[in-house]
């Protein structure tokens, strides 16, 4: 760095010192080099000094400071007007001094009413910086109130949820076994119409229990579509049940994962171990939610899941209504069919009853009439020798010769035997053959007799042993009111 001559001409001072980018271990005020304006180049007629001793590794140059005293140039006034012109007036001194008193003034000022912001500014930031804390706190603290609170909320209705979802579990299992129930009653039902498809002959009828039966049929495959259709209800409401379930656990469990570290948070102050700075974390909004859509998504959750529960009750209670208002129609049409198949068997066995009468008789009047016929057969074997004796006594007479062979009384009262006795053996003929027609008949009638009775003791068997055998019991063991 070389001295040139001349006056030093201090530039306008500035009362900060502005850099592009402050340095902590620089000060904010200070001043700017203060360059001297160099006059018109003269000539140097002083020569170099030698270089100074620079230590060993400086990259700068040498330093050479001019003769300003004697120099070796040629021309000595040179030289001297040189030195001349490197010093200052004692105006200038003075100046110099004043100038520095001012400015020593001005800044020791500044440097007052700085120190004196500064601690009002410091003050200020910690009531700051304080009240803020206080603030964040509180906020927080309102914050896990209001979370403990739907927290609270949502744990209640939870257990409410739980409780009802058992609750339509248990009605699903007793629609499960109201709907199974209906298999043996239906298979009894359909078993004796099969059953009773084995009667024979008249007594294949279409008669009340076949109609009682066929109405029961009906009417169990109708409770079972009805108590499947209840049971897939009770499904579907299991399912929306549960999802609302799922999605209260799920808010409760966020919630108290949401408490726990709003509570860390809330305990947390400046002397807490592990703070530490994380760059540009108020730069960006994390969250999803404002507290109306965090209070409305709760709230929802709880109403979702009330409306779940009401439509589980009135489900629950159509169940129960329609598992009762099954068994009543179930338990009636199986003693309307069972009075009807008694009903049915008592006239079965009054018919039959009437049938064995009537066979008897027909029995006893085939015995009478066979009796008759031996009679009538012997009756006419009987006129024989009556019709032997008139014959001989005929063709005796006739024997009688000339004039004897006359048709006297006894002669007429012969032939009138003869055809008497002919007349007569004709109609025990007829009588013998009326009697045998009617025996044939008889026979007949006893063989129908005697069919009808087998087909009427089949069908007691069928209606009182196979059909009502099977319904003595009533196969539903459901613990209902009836």
């Amino acid at each position: 760095m070389e001295q040139v001559a001349g006056p030093l001409v201090p530039r306008k001072i500035q009362q900060f010192y502005e850099t592009p980018h402050p340095h902590p271990w620089r000060p904010t005020l200070g001043y700017e080099n203060i360059a001297v304006n160099p006059l018109p180049s003269l000539q140097t007629t002083n020569t170099m000094m030698n270089p100074v001793y620079a230590p060993n590794g400086m990259v700068t140059e040498a330093i050479r400071f001019p003769n300003l005293v004697t120099g070796f140039d040629r021309n000595p006034t040179h030289a001297a007007r040189a030195a001349l012109y490197t010093r200052y007036t004692p105006y200038e001194w003075a100046q110099n001094s004043i100038s520095h008193y001012n400015e020593s003034d001005t800044n020791r000022n500044f440097s007052e009413r700085l120190r004196t912001d500064a601690v009002r500014i410091m003050r200020m930031t910690d009531e700051k910086t304080s009240s803020t804390q206080r603030d964040t706190g509180r906020r927080l603290g309102e914050r896990i109130t209001d979370i403990t609170f739907w927290r609270n909320e949502l744990s209640t209705e939870l257990e409410k949820i739980i409780a009802e979802t058992n609750l339509l579990s248990d009605a699903k299992r007793a629609v499960e076994k109201a709907c199974n129930d209906c298999e043996p009653p239906l298979n009894i039902a359909q078993e004796c119409l099969y059953q009773r498809e084995h009667r024979q002959g008249i007594d294949l009828v279409h008669d009340q229990p076949e109609q009682y039966l066929l109405k029961e049929v009906e009417n169990l495959k109708t409770c079972q579509s009805k108590l499947e259709q209840m049971k897939q209800n009770l499904i579907d409401q299991l399912r929306q049940s549960r999802a609302s379930q799922h999605e209260l656990e799920t808010d409760i469990r966020s919630k108290d994962s949401a408490i726990a570290i709003d509570s860390v948070c809330h305990q947390i102050n400046n002397y807490t171990r592990g703070i530490n700075y994380y760059g540009g974390i108020e730069k960006y909004d994390n969250t999803l939610s404002t507290p109306n859509t965090w209070a409305e998504n709760s709230n929802r959750v709880t109403m979702r899941a009330q409306g779940e529960r009401a439509r589980s009750a009135q489900l629950r209670a159509d169940s129960d209504n329609l598992i009762n208002t099954c068994a009543n129609s179930i338990w009636n049409s199986w003693n309307d069919t069972n009075s009807s198949l008694s009903r049915r068997s008592s006239e079965t066995l009054e018919a039959k009853n009437k049938v064995q009468m009537h066979l008897h008789r027909v029995q006893q009047e085939l015995f009478d009439i066979e009796k008759s016929m031996e009679l009538l057969r012997k009756a006419i074997v009987d006129k024989s020798n009556p019709m032997k004796v008139a014959h001989t006594r005929l063709e005796a007479r006739g024997h009688r010769k000339d004039i004897e062979l006359c048709k006297d009384e006894a002669q007429s009262r012969l032939i009138q035997e003869v055809n008497e006795i002919g007349e007569t053996i004709d109609t025990l003929h007829r009588k013998l053959q009326e009697a045998e027609a009617q025996h044939q008949q008889l026979l007949i009638t006893r063989t129908n007799l005697e069919k009808d009775l087998h087909i009427k003791t089949n069908s007691l068997f069928i209606d009182r042993e196979k059909c009502l055998g099977m319904r003595r019991s009533f196969p539903i063991t459901a613990n209902v009111k009836y």
